[in-house]
């Protein structure tokens, strides 16, 4: 979730509480009354059947594609059963782990959450923190904070519930913490581990690390026990208890460890019977597979739409992804800015800049335009000139020749010779 919208939520809620003039005794009442609500009667009944006591130990499991949280319980014999399964309201981003601040996924992985991750004073209404990053997120160098389980529907890179499914689920884990829990487990994965869905997302990049998940899924499902979950070598592993005095460190090697027989024959088993299930599928049709993030290079794309988006920019309104073969696609390309104080101010900003470019687009034109008359102007004189220099450098032309009047008497004689002197006569004086 965004700082900014988490703000923002804080802002109309203390907004409201002026307005209903309420005291602080009142709003502390209003958050110890949703903080402490008791589970239904329904859900009660229900655990009194299973043989699950209210405060024994709880687990929650979460998959994506099938927008499914479930609460598991402890029963009186130590094992698990599943008590409660809730639709997830909403949840950010795409298949595939979460790799840095602002990547909008939600995380997948195996996490724990403590007492004191419990926030009743949500602005979410409710909330847990699912304890993000883990010991193998950071030994990846994975970042990101505040990744929570919580109400208001509205997820960026949460996994949002509704109010009361959020105070259900937080009873839960406020019943176990009360009964002694330390600490309780969240398994986050993409899907249900089936051979059918691994089998769809075979050729997928995140395969490696949900093969990985899947051992740790497949010791719960044979145990009903939430596995003990350690880190060696930058990979999980499962229910594994180092010999000696040897620990485990996240980055440095695994050290010789081992793991109970009865759970290796059980899993060597059970991974008999889900390859020869996984093999089936090869030359079957399957559904398509869901979109799944490509890597950090995508995470890092979207981690920049966010910061843009953060800081009130035009963008996308969705975010933008990667495909399998580099290229950058955008899912819509219509586009928006966040409605927030930080939204608004740069839009007053985009506005203010607009404006002004406007206006100096405007004095711009103006100019060239003065310019462009004045060399216009300048043109049509050169011309004029050039003409009027032409005019006077053209010579004066020259008179007629003086026409001759001959007599038609070729032999001339008195008369002749008068017309010839008429003529010249008439030629001296222009006639």
């Amino acid at each position: 979730m965004t700082m900014i919208s988490k703000f923002t939520r804080i802002g109309l809620l203390a907004a409201a509480v002026a307005l209903a003039g309420c005291t602080e005794s009142a709003l502390e009442s209003a958050v110890g009354a949703k903080a402490n609500k008791q589970l239904p009667e329904r859900i009660v009944t229900q655990m009194k059947a299973k043989g699950m006591p209210k405060s024994s130990p709880v687990m929650a499991r979460v998959f994506k594609e099938e927008g499914k949280l479930e609460i598991w319980k402890q029963k009186s014999n130590g094992r698990y059963d599943l008590i409660a399964s809730y639709d997830i309201c909403k949840w950010s981003g795409q298949l595939g782990p979460k790799f840095i601040e602002g990547d909008r996924q939600a995380p997948e992985g195996f996490y724990t959450v403590g007492p004191g991750q419990l926030n009743p004073r949500s602005s979410y209404h409710l909330a847990f923190n699912m304890g993000y990053p883990n010991a193998y997120d950071r030994a990846h160098g994975r970042t990101g904070s505040n990744l929570m389980v919580h109400g208001g529907c509205s997820s960026s890179g949460c996994y949002s519930m509704t109010d009361e499914q959020v105070e259900e689920i937080y009873a839960f884990a406020r019943d176990a913490f009360s009964g002694g829990q330390r600490e309780f487990q969240i398994q986050a994965f993409p899907f249900r581990m089936t051979p059918e869905n691994m089998a769809r997302y075979r050729n997928d990049p995140n395969y490696a690390f949900w093969s990985m998940l899947k051992e740790g899924y497949d010791h719960f499902e044979i145990t009903k026990v939430p596995p003990k979950v350690d880190v060696c070598e930058k990979r999980y592993v499962f229910n594994q208890v180092p010999e000696g005095s040897a620990a485990f460190s996240p980055t440095g090697m695994c050290p010789p460890m081992s793991q109970p027989d009865t759970l290796i024959s059980a899993y060597q088993s059970q991974k008999t019977s889900f390859d020869a299930a996984f093999a089936s599928y090869s030359d079957k049709p399957l559904p398509a597979p869901r979109d799944s993030i490509a890597g950090i290079a995508e995470a890092k794309l979207v981690a920049d739409w966010t910061k843009r988006r953060s800081r009130g920019e035009r963008v996308p309104l969705d975010p933008p992804a990667m495909l399998g073969d580099g290229a950058i696609v955008a899912s819509t390309e219509r586009m928006g800015r966040i409605d927030s104080p930080a939204g608004r101010r740069q839009a007053a900003l985009d506005a203010a800049a607009a404006e002004k470019k406007r206006i100096e687009d405007e004095k711009a034109a103006a100019a060239a335009q003065a310019r462009a008359e004045k060399e216009a102007e300048k043109i049509a004189a050169a011309q004029a000139k050039l003409q009027a220099e032409q005019a006077a450098a053209a010579p004066v032309a020259a008179p007629p020749p003086a026409v001759t009047v001959e007599d038609s008497n070729a032999g001339g004689g008195l008369f002749g010779s008068v017309r010839k002197r008429v003529g010249s006569i008439g030629n001296l004086f222009g006639g």
